[in-house]
Parts: structure tokens; C-alpha cells; sequence
């Protein structure tokens, strides 16, 4: 029993120190903030963070990796229904979900859709995260005869964007109240749906 529980010691700590990670990165710059300034918020030594993470890129990695993960796991709300076409409740519930995650964790949110700089390998971890999110409405849309064809992920990518974009104006302006932006998201998921589930006619 002693190996399981040391390992899920070391897996809290791990996750603690993730954490903390998402919080100072996405309040400060990575070129702001040094490894001694985490390992004294963390409260350990400079050794037992490189213990965990072997250098400061390889934390901030990491963390981008844990604002993604937070995300699609907050977010993985299955209620579309089993009628002819997605249920408008069930739709508001998942975007209800992703206004939650994007209230209750401003900082990581922007941190992780806006703030992650040029860096390629954060890059690659936010399409990553995109491509599941556009994967995950494929394998519920199927239901409704939905195949995945170029121009149906393109409508979808193009529903990503404007999550993105509004989400982030939103919570910057605040020009709308909550329930109101919820609204309007829903309406715009109505029509993204209807156009990929119905797509116009080729000419």
C-alpha cells in the first residue's frame, strides 16, 4: 500500500503545483516570472519543483496542458437530445457549462485561448484542444445524420472561433448580463447546427 499512496501523494502535489501554475502564468508573463518567485509561492525549495517539472518551460507546458484539460473536462455535457435535431434546452446547458468554467476561471480561460503567445508547442496544444472540442460535437451530431465533410468542420471551426472571440469580448466589456450572452449563444448554436445538419444546396 505504501508505493500506491506515495505515488498518490506525489500526483496531489503535482496537481497542487499545476495549479499554482495556472494561476501565476496567467496573471504574469513567463519571461516575468522566475522559478524561484513559483517555488517560493508554492512554498518548496527550487529543488523539489525540478523534481516534478524539470525546467520552468516544462512547468508552463504543463500548465497550458491543465487549463486545457479543465476545460474540456468542464465542459463535456452531453444533452442534446434524441429528437430530429439538437434540443435547444440541451444545447443551453452545455453553454451554460462553458459561461461556468469561463466565470469561475477568467484568467486561465484568457491564458489559454489568448495568452499563450507564438510558441509552438502551446499552439499545438490549443488546436489540440480545439480539434476535441470539434470532435466531440461530430460524434453527437452523428445522431442526426451529421457526417464529417470539409465544409461541415469548417462550420464548426468557425463556431469555435466565435466561442472564442465572444467569450473573451464578454468577459472583457461585460455589455451583456449573463443570462442575455447565454441567450445569445444559443441562438447562434441554433443556426450553426441548422446550417450543419441541413447544409444549403450545392450549386
Amino acid at each position: 500500500m505504501q508505493p500506491a499512496r506515495t505515488r498518490l501523494q506525489v500526483d496531489i502535489r503535482r496537481q497542487q503545483l499545476l495549479e499554482l501554475g495556472l494561476e501565476l502564468f496567467a496573471r504574469q508573463t513567463y519571461d516575468g516570472l522566475s522559478i524561484d518567485e513559483i517555488a517560493k509561492r508554492a512554498g518548496v525549495s527550487k529543488g523539489l519543483l525540478y523534481h516534478y517539472f524539470p525546467s520552468k518551460r516544462a512547468f508552463y507546458i504543463a500548465a497550458v496542458r491543465a487549463a486545457a484539460d479543465q476545460l474540456l473536462e468542464e465542459t463535456d455535457i452531453d444533452k442534446h437530445g434524441a429528437g430530429p435535431e439538437p434540443d435547444p434546452e440541451g444545447v443551453r446547458e452545455v453553454l451554460r457549462a462553458l459561461l461556468s468554467y469561463v466565470s469561475r476561471r477568467r484568467a486561465e480561460y484568457v491564458f489559454l485561448v489568448s495568452g499563450v503567445g507564438s510558441d509552438p508547442e502551446v499552439g499545438e496544444i490549443l488546436e489540440d484542444t480545439r480539434g476535441a472540442l470539434i470532435q466531440r460535437m461530430f460524434m453527437r451530431l452523428a445522431r442526426f445524420g451529421v457526417v464529417d465533410d470539409p465544409p461541415t468542420r469548417l462550420r464548426l471551426r468557425g463556431w469555435i472561433g466565435f466561442l472564442e472571440g465572444s467569450t473573451l469580448d464578454w468577459l472583457r466589456t461585460q455589455q451583456l448580463e449573463p443570462d442575455a450572452f447565454l441567450e445569445l449563444l444559443v441562438q447562434m448554436a441554433g443556426h450553426v447546427f441548422a446550417s450543419v445538419i441541413h447544409p444549403p444546396a450545392r450549386r
